[in-house]
């Protein structure tokens, strides 16, 4: 068995968690904007000018 194809199952395990952390938090992301939409950045109107 050589040397340098060792694994690091920790490293690879915490990535994979990692990962799966990473898609659960973009689902719920995703349907909190679903509920609760961001608002859009409105134009602000402009006061009449003064004459």
């Amino acid at each position: 068995m050589s040397d340098d194809k060792l694994i690091d199952f920790a490293a690879e395990r915490d990535k994979r968690i990692h990962d799966l952390r990473d898609k659960r938090l973009d689902e719920m992301r995703q349907a909190f904007e679903q509920a609760m939409p961001l608002a859009k950045k409105k134009k602000p109107k402009n006061k009449p000018k003064k004459r």
